[in-house]
């Protein structure tokens, strides 16, 4: 019921932005109405309502002033102060301004280029120098400076998987010998979108074949690349497989001897629920979830994209993990443009690329906006007793946004939020959270279509509540007026027993409630339509 009354008063509420000379249609108690604010009521009538009735603007007129007299009577019973109230339309307004936080043209290109990436995979190797989570200027230097000693040696002729093993802080770069894992001497293998952070994975696609990227830095630290190779993406691909841990002979016997029951034409999903060691899927057949890429261990990876028809089973092999059969369930090619736009663009909103199209906004917003920065109430953050101030020695200005100004004291509050990071860092991710905040504060004011669907939301939230309490919490709890209605009106109803009817019966309770409730508020109104302006709209429609 709740999602019905809302779309009903969204289509039949007003506009907030009309022309200042627009012609009046209707006056409701001293509020006009203009005739461009109707017509885009009546349009979204039609748009929501396929009848002849919905076409009729007489009628379309009398409801929407129904709606404007019940919205009216709403506020004057301070529904719009209710703590319920105030709630959801606080959730709603973060939530319908989460689009206008992000660049919609920056966007589109960061999936046009995922889109690129998808369909296109890197093969790279890299070494990382890791920076200290309470990260300092000086740290940051020391570790660009290693980083680009490192890269010297490389340009120099040192080979690259010698120096990763010799100096990379990734772990995986040299031999584990607790797990036995062997190094992978900064090699990653084949990769595309989605599959590395942004900021990497940007770098191995601007690097040609051959080359070795200048430094750049992710949350990890410094890195520096070689790409190797590029080519078209082989997709995904979906298998079954039968795995057994023992790596050592009985293992190996154990696989060969399923192997030849496969070729003697038993099931593999039979074999894979008695013999498999995955219990995850070894009662689904041994059938894994699709996979592209760089996804899977790179013995594993290998066979299972080289397999070419469904049904195809691969000979055994060994992994990390233990011996292997695979077979080929389906393969999944790259869908087109088209087909993964949507995915893609969900893709870049949820992950990683998402604060890019945010940083696109905050620049834009801070070339638009008169940001100022009182550099000697900043100082006070570089005391040592800072922890120990009192709150009335920060109020300060330390931050002023067009006509908004931040106090020292709304700083700290952020600052004890934040740990392991240097203040100027800090300071610089609060002034662009305060950039942000200050845009969503006025996006009624500088957004019109963000403003109209904002006020339909809340002209239908309380248009909900309204009728809750006037029609529909009366009509169930009141048994005695229930009672008296149907028998008022016994000679339409059959059976003439109110049990086996009654859900009929409360029905035209609530359409009987609701008249009367309307016919009070247009006698308590003064209303006035004119019907110049009405004649005018109404042939402007019907020759259409």
């Amino acid at each position: 019921m709740r999602k019905i009354i809302l779309t009903i008063a969204i289509s039949l509420t007003t506009s907030l932005f009309s022309q200042n000379k627009d012609a009046t249609i209707l006056t409701i108690d001293g509020e006009k109405i203009s005739v461009s604010e109707f017509k885009r009521v009546y349009e979204k009538n039609l748009e929501v309502i396929d009848s002849q009735d919905a076409k009729d603007v007489t009628n379309n007129l009398e409801l929407y002033i129904n709606f404007k007299l019940k919205v009216k009577e709403a506020y004057e019973m301070k529904f719009d102060t209710l703590p319920s109230y105030k709630k959801e339309i606080a959730t709603y307004k973060n939530q319908l301004s989460a689009p206008y936080l992000q660049d919609t043209t920056f966007i589109d290109q960061l999936v046009k280029d995922a889109y690129f990436r998808t369909k296109n995979e890197v093969k790279a190797k890299h070494i990382l120098i890791k920076t200290p989570k309470s990260l300092t200027p000086k740290d940051t230097l020391l570790a660009y400076q290693k980083i680009t000693e490192i890269r010297n040696r490389v340009l120099n002729g040192e080979d690259f998987e010698i120096v990763a093993r010799e100096t990379s802080e990734d772990p995986s770069a040299r031999d584990d010998a607790k797990s036995g894992r062997k190094g992978n001497n900064g090699n990653l293998g084949y990769f595309s979108a989605f599959r590395m952070l942004y900021s990497f994975e940007t770098a191995a696609y601007n690097t040609k074949v051959g080359e070795v990227s200048k430094p750049f830095r992710t949350r990890y630290g410094y890195h520096i690349l070689k790409v190797d190779a590029f080519r078209t993406s082989k997709g995904e691909v979906e298998v079954a497989h039968i795995l057994l841990n023992d790596k050592g002979a009985k293992g190996e016997e154990l696989i060969n001897d399923i192997y030849k029951k496969l070729q003697a034409d038993e099931q593999f999903k039979a074999l894979a629920r008695k013999y498999s060691d995955d219990t995850g899927t070894k009662t689904k057949g041994g059938k894994l979830r699709k996979f592209g890429t760089g996804v899977m261990v790179k013995p594993f990876e290998e066979v299972a994209f080289s397999l070419q028809k469904e049904g195809e089973y691969s000979k055994p092999f060994k992994t990390r993990f233990g011996w292997h059969i695979l077979q080929l369930t389906k393969k999944h090619p790259v869908l087109s443009f088209k087909e993964l736009e949507k995915e893609l663009k969900n893709k870049v909103r949820s992950g990683d690329r998402a604060q890019l199209s945010k940083d696109a906004v905050i620049h834009k917003l801070k070339n638009k906006y008169s940001i100022s920065e009182n550099e000697e109430a900043k100082r006070i953050f570089d005391r040592k007793d800072i922890k120990t101030m009192s709150k009335d020695s920060m109020q300060a200005i330390i931050l002023s946004i067009n006509d908004k100004k931040i106090t020292q004291e709304e700083f700290f509050g952020f600052l004890k939020s934040k740990r392991n990071k240097p203040v100027f860092e800090i300071f610089n991710e609060f002034k662009n959270r305060e950039i942000l905040a200050y845009y969503k504060e006025n996006l009624e004011k500088t957004e019109p279509e963000f403003a109209e669907v904002l006020q339909e939301y809340r002209d239908g939230l309380l248009l909900f509540e309204l009728m809750q309490q006037k029609i529909w919490e009366k009509s169930s709890k009141d048994t005695l007026g229930l009672k008296s209605f149907f028998d008022a009106n016994l000679s339409k109803y059959q059976p003439k027993e109110l049990k086996k009817i009654k859900g009929e019966v409360i029905n035209d309770y609530q359409n009987f409630l609701e008249k009367n409730w309307i016919a009070d508020l247009r006698r308590k109104s003064v209303i006035q339509v004119e019907k110049r302006q009405l004649k005018k709209i109404i042939k402007a429609y019907s020759s259409k």
